[in-house]
């Protein structure tokens, strides 16, 4: 019998990565520390060990940088640098490829890409089994509807569309879509848009409460309670439109 031919002993496939983009505007340990405390909570689950490709492009001045220090802050929050862009300094660079972290300036992010034109659901992620994909229901497969009210450790995510609330979150609970997430109920936990990188999505609740927001990956939390002027109101959540500084902005909705 002919002999068969030997598997290959590697391979290679393109795929797309999906990571939080860390944009500093400062590079020193202990200052980024204290920022990222007050941000964060200190919360060391923050993150879920997600890849994080820091930009550097906000500073006003490129300095000396503590890689280690550096490092080994982002880690404690469950982030795990992967690459850097926006440096310019030939010494920076240096230092930033001896610890192995990847040059990323000619690679587009993933908020820099087209939101994906397939539409999917996904099965969340939780210890009590909610509505399978198949279920979801209305006028087009983009959206994922749900009419029932999410406990704590629930996590719905709406693959490629939108995410449509109708009964509202509960603390500890986490919420994340690749469009716009929309909830007719109390906001609170986690409220994650634009998941796969779309700047132009939008977090809408008629409820506002909630531990974290984020929009195509950048988040703001409320360790130190949310303002008199959004807490309980309607409000819109989106980006600010900015080439430099990337932020959300939290505006009042007028609902008669």
């Amino acid at each position: 019998m002919p002999r068969s031919a030997p598997a290959r002993s590697v391979e290679f496939h393109n795929m797309s990565l999906d990571a939080v983009l860390v944009v500093l505007d400062r590079v020193d340990p202990a200052g980024l520390a204290d920022e990222m405390h007050r941000m964060l909570g200190g919360r060391p689950d923050t993150f879920n060990q997600e890849p994080a490709i820091l930009d550097f492009s906000a500073l006003d001045a490129q300095e000396k940088i503590d890689w280690n220090g550096l490092l080994s802050l982002l880690r404690r929050y469950r982030l795990q640098p992967m690459g850097i862009r926006g440096l310019t300094d030939e010494a920076l660079l240096a230092g930033a490829r001896r610890i192995g972290l990847a040059v990323l300036d000619s690679v587009p992010m993933a908020a820099e890409k087209p939101p994906p034109a397939k539409a999917a659901t996904k099965a969340p992620a939780s210890a009590e089994t909610l509505p399978p994909p198949g279920t979801a229901s209305g006028p087009s497969a983009s959206t994922m509807y749900i009419d029932r009210f999410v406990r704590s450790g629930q996590q719905i995510y709406a693959q490629g569309g939108d995410l449509v609330l109708l009964s509202g979150i509960s603390p500890g609970s986490e919420v994340i879509a690749d469009g716009n997430i929309h909830c007719f109920g109390p906001l609170a936990g986690r409220a994650l848009a634009g998941a796969r990188g779309d700047a132009n999505a939008r977090i809408v609740a008629t409820c506002f409460g909630p531990e974290l927001v984020a929009v195509a990956g950048i988040y703001r939390t409320f360790e130190r309670g949310i303002p008199d002027n959004i807490a309980g109101r309607a409000v819109v959540v989106r980006m600010k439109p900015s080439a430099k500084n990337q932020s959300i902005i939290i505006e009042p909705l007028q609902i008669n």
